[in-house]
């Protein structure tokens, strides 16, 4: 059986700069280097943009301009529109745009890079494709009213060009003339951009193909902490499918999220503001619906049904989820009752009822990490 190519639908330019800076990256760069080598200078331009360009697309043109995960001061999205724009992703409108039809159609038809029609599609072959019919940027009206976001999308070739390619060249110029010229084009320009590039690509191949779905498994979105160090943090892929607007990603201390960080030192020097972030509460909830699930899936299992003490032990955990969560349910109630009241006397009340459920939820917590580690033997059993 012969493999059709449809040519008609080819985005011509799309594919030939990502062809082309891939085979570039792969035959020029080693060359270069091979002839000429690396100096200080260069790898610390190639790292600078790399780290410019990375954190645009994921704290910038994703977590801000997406998401609304917080408020920025106009440095900030002129900083993250600029060297947005010079990781050749598109101009934020339409980046924001089809983000936004992903998460609403998450593993769909009008998902985008729908993971269902398979990795390649997912990772770059919606890219080299035309859609047809072309979808409207119809879920971007907020943005259609940023003067920077527009300003962006009316000179997006010349400041990707100028930022993405120029700049570096002209640093590598003035830093060792010609040949450093065709160094910071070669490294911090093309090799760069291709970096960048796959970085945002795993996002949407790699996070919706390994790791865990601790939170969810309504869609195909993974936490991996592999894919976060190589994606600024956006490897924890199934938090961020869940609550989309929390400016996290990683929200345990030691979860590698760069752009978390990021977010959260702009703050302190008043360049952000409205951080969103998810209460614990919704966190723990979140994940005992899920273990729950998980615990019910393990019941099922022939091998563990064999197995009394194990199969005991699961029920045992999932017995103590279930009265938990109902105990989690009926302690909110009576406090939200308590403390939306006025007069005096019921506020030492709803005092006592937040203590409550303050311990409620760090046992809640303690529950959950030992039905994880049951769940952790059970799969070995099984």
């Amino acid at each position: 059986m012969k493999l059709r190519i449809p040519f008609d639908r080819i985005n011509w330019v799309n594919s030939s700069f990502l062809i082309g800076t891939a085979v570039i990256t792969c035959t020029a760069v080693p060359l270069y280097l091979w002839y000429y080598g690396v100096d200080a200078f260069q790898v610390a331009m190639f790292f600078a943009f790399f780290i410019a360009t990375g954190l645009s697309i994921t704290l910038g043109y994703h977590r801000l301009f997406a998401h609304v995960a917080f408020q920025a001061h106009w440095p900030v999205r002129l900083a993250t529109l600029v060297f947005g724009a010079a990781a050749f992703e598109n101009c934020a409108l339409a980046w924001v745009s089809d983000h936004r039809r992903h998460h609403k159609h998450v593993d769909h038809d009008d998902d985008p890079y729908d993971i269902s029609k398979g990795f390649w599609h997912a990772h770059i072959g919606w890219i080299l494709f035309k859609l047809d019919p072309k979808p409207p940027w119809d879920n971007v009206a907020d943005l259609s009213k940023d003067r920077l976001v527009l300003w962006q999308q009316r000179f997006y070739v010349p400041i990707a060009v100028g930022v993405g390619f120029v700049l570096p060249a002209l640093l590598g110029y003035l830093h060792n003339g010609w040949l450093g010229a065709l160094g910071g084009l070669l490294l911090a320009g093309v090799a760069r951009v291709t970096a960048v590039q796959h970085m945002t690509f795993f996002i949407n191949s790699l996070c919706h193909t390994i790791g865990s779905q601790p939170y969810s498994n309504k869609c195909s979105a993974r936490d991996s902490w592999i894919m976060a160090i190589f994606t600024f943090g956006e490897g924890y892929h199934n938090y961020h499918h869940e609550f989309q607007h929390d400016y996290r990603n990683g929200i345990k201390w030691w979860h590698w999220d760069p752009t978390k960080w990021t977010i959260w030192t702009l703050e302190k020097v008043r360049l952000v503001s409205g951080l969103r972030r998810v209460s614990e509460e919704k966190v723990l909830l979140a994940q005992l619906t899920d273990t729950r699930r998980r615990l019910g899936e393990k019941l099922t299992c022939p091998k563990i049904s064999a197995n009394a003490r194990l199969h005991a032990l699961l029920q045992s955990s999932d017995a103590k989820l279930h009265e938990l969560g109902e105990r989690w349910t009926a302690v909110k109630a009576q406090y939200a009752e308590k403390a939306g009241a006025m007069k005096a006397e019921y506020a030492e009340r709803a005092s006592v009822q937040l203590d409550e459920a303050r311990a409620a939820l760090t046992e809640m917590r303690r529950e959950l990490h030992q039905a994880l580690r049951l769940l952790e033997h059970a799969g070995a059993v099984a």
